[in-house]
């Protein structure tokens, strides 16, 4: 199945844009302060030169996106849908950041539910690699109904393995659990 996992994907508060080469000046922006990834596997991607590593990666997953806050044009941050498995009809969900001033603000929640509608349309099964020492994401995770099913270290592109926690949210999951009041 071919399946576009790179659409323009909007909510009343965000759009998600696919992510172009010419937006790595206005991510990186939001990308340079350090607080953002103080629990992300890698510390330094606040680093010009470490976040090029991490944008060409995101350039060359093909399903990376920036993300737009409708009210104001700024850029908020990026997440991306990587690793279709088409044996398990799956797909992850990560590589998520979002500028400090976004925190605690329902966007990731949005985020999140956006591209859940979205793609299980087309999967029955999404997973999401969590650093191990994310506790701010292993949280935000959970409150979209998953379930830690793994540990393991992952090789992101250009970097160190790192431990991360492997959360999974099946198609049924999500239809059956998703709260009305946050679609």
């Amino acid at each position: 199945m071919i399946i576009n996992i790179q659409p323009i994907l909007e909510h009343e508060k965000v759009i998600l844009y696919p992510l172009q080469d010419m937006d790595f000046e206005g991510l990186y922006l939001t990308a340079s302060d350090p607080k953002i990834w103080e629990q992300h596997p890698n510390k330094n991607r606040w680093k010009k030169e470490v976040f090029k590593t991490f944008f060409d990666g995101a350039m060359q997953s093909k399903g990376a996106f920036k993300i737009v806050d409708k009210s104001n044009g700024a850029i908020m941050g990026s997440t991306r849908f990587y690793d279709y498995n088409e044996q398990e009809n799956s797909i992850l969900i990560g590589y998520t950041f979002y500028a400090v001033e976004c925190w605690g603000q329902g966007i990731n929640h949005a985020v999140k539910t956006i591209m859940l509608d979205y793609i299980f349309q087309f999967v029955e099964k999404v997973n999401f690699h969590i650093g191990a020492n994310n506790v701010r994401s292993q949280i935000a995770i959970g409150r979209l109904g998953t379930t830690k099913i793994d540990e393991q270290e992952v090789t992101y592109f250009g970097e160190e393995p790192k431990l991360n926690y492997v959360y999974s949210l099946s198609k049924n999951e999500w239809l059956l659990n998703k709260p009305a009041s946050k679609n």
